[in-house]
């Protein structure tokens, strides 16, 4: 694979134009009722925005295209050996689209959950392209009340939390 920044554009254009917001949306609806909560859907701008955001970082713009790219063309035959790799990849994908810790964490777990409700019908790394990317930008995009505001455990610079 030979990455230049016309094939970053072009894996930019792909997961824009990907219908990851009604995913992302179904993800959040699963989640919430799982943890008794609600959490603000995704409209198919606030993914787009997102995208935006994670592509205009070209440090991380060329990891995730890098990322994109090996899932779009991976498939294994019988698929099980495969497993490993492309969850892999789309666990590494979701973590660096939501950024550093603790929401890569997160996003590394959604992908799990993401992926094992979610089936395209293509290829075993589409599958699991789409549910990297839900779980990735779900968690980078506000919506969730524990986000909101200041956190309980922040300390100010005299020390007092």
């Amino acid at each position: 694979m030979h990455l230049t920044p016309s094939r970053v554009r072009a894996e930019y254009e792909f997961v824009r134009d990907r219908p990851i917001a009604s995913l992302i949306t179904d993800v959040r609806d699963a989640l919430g009722e799982q943890f008794e909560t609600t959490v603000d859907p995704v409209s198919d701008e606030q993914y787009r925005k997102a995208v935006d955001v994670v592509f205009a970082d070209g440090d991380r713009a060329v990891n995730v295209a890098a990322l994109v790219a090996i899932l779009r063309e991976l498939d294994v035959e019988e698929d099980y050996p495969g497993f490993v790799v492309d969850e892999l990849l789309g666990r590494e994908l979701a973590a660096t689209i939501a950024g550093g810790q603790p929401r890569s964490l997160l996003a590394e777990a959604t992908f799990h959950y993401a992926d094992i409700h979610h089936h395209s019908g293509e290829t075993a790394g589409i599958d699991d392209l789409d549910a990297a990317l839900a779980a990735g930008f779900q968690t980078r995009l506000p919506g969730w009340d524990w986000t909101e505001g200041k956190s309980p455990f922040a300390v100010d610079r005299k020390g007092q939390s």
